[in-house]
């Protein structure tokens, strides 16, 4: 197997998918002739020419609104959006009408097309460039959101959000586009949308995470459990709508202790919704009360004071030091 970084991998799901179906379509600022800003768009001109590789105005609502047009007219487009802080346009395009239409048809009509955007920090980049937001896109019912966290699980949660009847929101975390690489088979995978893995299993602790923040989590894990002879059981939920809630409650109900890692704004955000599935389904297998690593409620700062805002393994190492202590 060939190793690729997740540029590579996600670009390898382009091609693949649209050699095997017609009606996938790629669309975007400069998706064609540049190949996108981090060239996860390259060759796909080339290959598959003008007809199906759009290079688009700037201008996000448009390119979504047309996108939805082309899924109910029996295409699958594959939207991209240059970051993640420019998506925000467009969900009025997406709450209105992607993710209703299915609901407004009676079922009669679905929306097959997929919004990919680079999102989160760690690449010091400017602002509108750098955000964690992806509980705007999981509050709203109707759209599916994923988050891959390395290469090979990109490319098959990307085929699997393609081939979906329904929209997909799928965030890719720019501090992993060449962050490292893995092993990723030619014949094309793909995973089921809305199920976790275990990446790390244990019985004292359960870390629940996603994207980027799975590698910090789980560095920090192995230094707590070295240091402390503990096993944290580390779970990637990859798909944030549908939350894969089941995973994460059987992990917590053997562990009786969670600690939940995001890079998002504390507020409200997925965090505070995996807690309270916790406290629904898992309150009296709680030996501690679950805690929460996250960025801070402020506005995403220049990349000056990026490192500080962004959760690292230090930070993770002392949330799961403290779950473990209680008593």
């Amino acid at each position: 197997m060939a190793k690729l970084n997740m540029v590579q991998a996600i670009n390898l799901a382009l091609h693949q998918e649209m050699e095997r179906d017609g009606t996938v379509v790629v669309l975007g600022e400069d998706v064609g002739l540049d190949e996108g800003v981090f060239r996860v768009t390259a060759g796909l001109l080339t290959r598959f020419g003008e007809a199906r590789v759009i290079d688009t105005p700037l201008a996000e609502a448009a390119i979504v609104g047309t996108s939805i047009g082309m899924a109910l007219g029996g295409l699958r487009p594959v939207a991209e959006m240059q970051f993640d802080g420019f998506s925000y346009l467009s969900i009025p395009q997406l709450e209105g009408h992607a993710s209703r239409l299915r609901a407004r048809s009676q079922g009669q009509r679905t929306v097959p097309m997929v919004l990919r955007f680079p999102y989160g920090g760690g690449v010091r980049a400017l602002e509108h460039h750098s955000e964690a937001r992806e509980v705007l896109y999981a509050h709203v019912p109707g759209l599916k959101v994923v988050i891959p966290s390395g290469p090979r699980n990109a490319r098959a949660l990307l085929v699997s959000a393609i081939r979906d009847p329904d929209p997909v929101v799928f965030m890719e975390p720019k501090a992993l586009y060449r962050a490292f690489k893995e092993e990723v088979p030619e014949q094309a995978e793909a995973l089921p949308l809305g199920q976790a893995q275990v990446v790390k299993e244990g019985r004292d602790l359960t870390l629940v995470t996603w994207g980027a923040m799975l590698h910090r989590s789980l560095q920090a894990a192995e230094e707590v459990d070295r240091r402390r002879g503990t096993r944290t059981e580390v779970v990637d939920l990859l798909s944030l709508a549908p939350l894969d809630g089941e995973t994460v409650v059987n992990s917590v109900s053997r562990t009786g202790r969670a600690v939940v890692v995001q890079e998002s704004p504390q507020s409200y955000g997925p965090a505070a919704e995996i807690i309270a599935r916790l406290n629904d389904r898992a309150l009296d297998r709680l030996e501690a009360p679950v805690a929460r690593v996250s960025g801070f409620d402020v506005v995403t700062p220049y990349f000056g004071r990026e490192k500080a805002y962004i959760p690292d393994a230090a930070r993770v190492a002392r949330a799961l030091e403290h779950t473990l202590d209680y008593r």
